[in-house]
């Protein structure tokens, strides 16, 4: 792989190296040659990239929080407001052209749910954060009149976050499973995104 910019004479930063992992994590997926190739990218040693992030696991767990900021970016240089419906299906929608990270992600929320995991509070505040938006989100509809007071939510944002989490990881075994469609349906059956229509894309929120 031919090395990038100034990168081959060890200049590289550890933003620079978080680009890189994911672009290749997106790429190549979740597997033991992922660090090798990330550190071939940026033209050092996989002891020089350790040496940033200390293990694997800290290191993907990087990954994904980088992951998070760049799609919040993207989403309010978009004039998307956090938190909505369409956050969450313009999230979806994107994270189908990267499987290698959809499946770094599944993987390794799985694997952080044993305490003690480098990732594990990671992904604990990442749900506590992502079920607060949500949550907010459906209290306002419901403060609007859109949606019943007697509606619970907290309940709602936490199921809103399992079908999300749900979906891709049955996307990975089926690669032509609708997952923002399917995102679509469930918020409009709920009331939380206008029914799509032929001409008026579907309101819906990526979290």
């Amino acid at each position: 792989m031919v090395k990038r910019g100034p990168y081959a004479k060890g200049v590289a930063t550890k933003e620079d190296l978080l680009d890189a992992a994911l672009e290749v994590v997106g790429r190549v997926g979740y597997g033991r040659s992922s660090v090798r190739e990330i550190a071939d990218e940026v033209g050092i040693t996989h002891a020089g990239l350790m040496h940033h992030f200390g293990s694997k696991d800290v290191l993907f767990r990087e990954v994904l929080r980088k992951r998070d900021e760049v799609s919040r970016a993207r989403a309010v240089q978009a004039g998307i407001e956090l938190g909505t419906p369409e956050q969450l299906t313009t999230t979806i929608r994107a994270n189908a052209d990267v499987p290698g990270l959809v499946q770094l992600y599944v993987r390794l929320s799985g694997e952080a749910s044993e305490d003690g995991h480098a990732a594990h509070e990671f992904f604990a505040e990442r749900y506590r954060e992502l079920r607060q938006l949500a949550a907010d989100r459906v209290r306002t509809f419901q403060a609007e009149g859109k949606l019943p007071t007697t509606l619970d939510a907290e309940r709602i944002a936490t199921l809103i976050l399992a079908a999300a989490d749900g979906l891709q990881l049955q996307w990975l075994y089926e690669r032509d499973l609708d997952m923002p469609g399917h995102i679509d349906y469930m918020l409009e059956a709920m009331g939380l995104a206008q029914t799509s229509t032929a001409d008026t894309p579907t309101n819906s929120d990526g979290l």
